[in-house]
């Protein structure tokens, strides 16, 4: 039976955290159909699970935006799971997905009763560029920032994915973060520059305790304006503090919780560990609960 479900991830309340359409038992529909899907509900991401296709993985999810399939989501990838989980009642486990582009991700289900928490071991971590000077001008620019919003203590502007990659850049306090209109077609320009389609910008002063991070995302380019909470953001988040020693890691191990979403009304939390293995390469989990929106049956 195809279903489709409405998930909020990242939060246990309906209505916040970042939405996604979770279609279950998708195979059969075309790559239009799916993303004439994910256009109508209109959602940053569409995830569409379909069988497996080899005996390396348990399962396959493609990503859709509204514009353009995506490598890999993962806010989606904590929907879909947990939308599997409520839908066939499965226990606590692991089990490995394949998304659109072969990437083979592990994910875990975590049970306690009828609360559900998802899991997701992103890709090792790759640290591209830093921005230079004018590139850093052009940016802060287009997120309607000044050069005296960036965070004193920060590390550099850098490129960084762990499968998805995100600009990454920190500003001095959670009211700047919060006070910043992007001009989403100089975003847009900006990413066809970089070759990246997102801008993560954060801040470790928060105002909170048990919060390490705050943070807005924005990817114009793909459709996304701006993303509530953004998995594919945290990921490289932790990576990127871990890499330039901005937070304690004893033990080459960080773990984190970071808030996103405030901004658009729709606040969620994402805990974050990031390791340092032992042939120098980092490697990022994210976790995050999850709440069902809505769930019809399509034809």
């Amino acid at each position: 039976m195809r279903v489709l479900y409405q998930i909020d991830a990242f939060t246990p309340t309906p209505f916040s955290g970042n939405p996604a359409g979770v279609v279950l038992a998708a195979d059969g529909m075309t790559d239009a159909r799916m993303l004439a899907l994910a256009r109508e509900l209109g959602h940053s991401e569409t995830a569409f699970v379909l069988p497996a296709d080899d005996t390396d993985h348990d399962v396959r999810v493609r990503f859709f935006t509204p514009t353009t399939e995506v490598p890999t989501c993962g806010h989606a990838t904590v929907a879909t799971h947990f939308a599997r989980a409520v839908e066939y009642g499965l226990p606590s486990g692991a089990l490995v997905q394949k998304t659109g582009t072969g990437l083979r991700q592990r994910v875990r289900i975590h049970r306690d009763g009828d609360r559900v928490r998802i899991g997701m071991h992103q890709g090792a971590a790759t640290f591209g560029p830093e921005l230079d000077g004018p590139r850093i001008s052009r940016l802060l620019r287009a997120l309607g920032a000044a050069p005296g919003d960036l965070a004193d203590s920060g590390g550099p502007v850098q490129i960084v994915s762990t499968g998805h990659a995100k600009v990454l850049v920190e500003l001095r306090d959670r009211a700047t973060v919060d006070a910043l209109r992007p001009d989403p077609a100089a975003l847009t320009a900006l990413s066809h520059d970089l070759d990246t389609n997102g801008f993560f910008v954060f801040t470790r002063d928060t105002g909170e305790e048990h919060l390490l991070t705050w943070s807005r995302m924005f990817a114009p380019a793909i459709g996304i304006t701006e993303d509530p909470v953004t998995g594919n953001g945290h990921g490289p988040l932790g990576a990127y503090l871990l890499h330039h020693a901005l937070e304690p890691a004893p033990g080459g191990h960080l773990s984190f919780t970071g808030r996103q979403g405030a901004a658009l009304g729709r606040p969620g939390e994402v805990d974050v560990h990031a390791e340092t293995t032992p042939d120098g390469a980092v490697r990022v989990s994210i976790t995050g609960t999850a709440a069902v929106v809505y769930r019809r049956e399509l034809a």
